[in-house]
């Protein structure tokens, strides 16, 4: 099973929502074996990697997947060492022949094309969240939104 994340930038992080998510992922998932699909850019991303990390500690069938949107000399040697130190594995989808400045966008497609379930916090109709997000849709993923827009 594969579950990923889609949120805005800017989250209010609370232990309530900490709890929704936890439960919902207890619920959903349970002893089972999943990848958590996580971006790392973002308020959103870090309390998802938060949670995730946290839910781990229980559940030693969950495994963390950084998926990069880059694959550049500069970016391997500024970030993804950083996120080998966090995450079980990193994986970069093949959008090499994307324009760059569309990584981001493409990377979230991808994972959201990949996972059976797709977490979202999208209080809005606008940004890179809500794309994702309508993405998911228009693909009938099973979407639970913490900000139930």
């Amino acid at each position: 099973m594969i579950v990923t994340f889609c949120g805005h930038t800017r989250f209010p992080k609370s232990s309530g929502y900490e709890q929704k998510l936890l439960t919902f992922l207890e619920k959903e998932i349970g002893d089972q074996y999943a990848e958590m699909y996580l971006g790392g850019y973002g308020e959103f991303d870090n309390f998802a990697y938060d949670c995730c990390k946290k839910y781990q500690k229980t559940h030693p069938n969950v495994s963390l997947v950084f998926v990069t949107p880059y694959l550049t000399i500069a970016y391997q040697r500024n970030q993804l060492q950083y996120q080998e130190t966090k995450y079980d594995s990193i994986l970069y989808p093949e959008i090499e022949d994307k324009p760059k400045r569309y990584a981001i966008t493409y990377r979230n497609k991808y994972m959201v094309e990949k996972a059976d379930y797709v977490v979202a916090y999208v209080s809005h109709d606008w940004g890179g969240a809500y794309t994702t997000y309508k993405h998911a849709k228009r693909k009938d993923k099973k979407i639970f939104n913490l900000a139930e827009f």
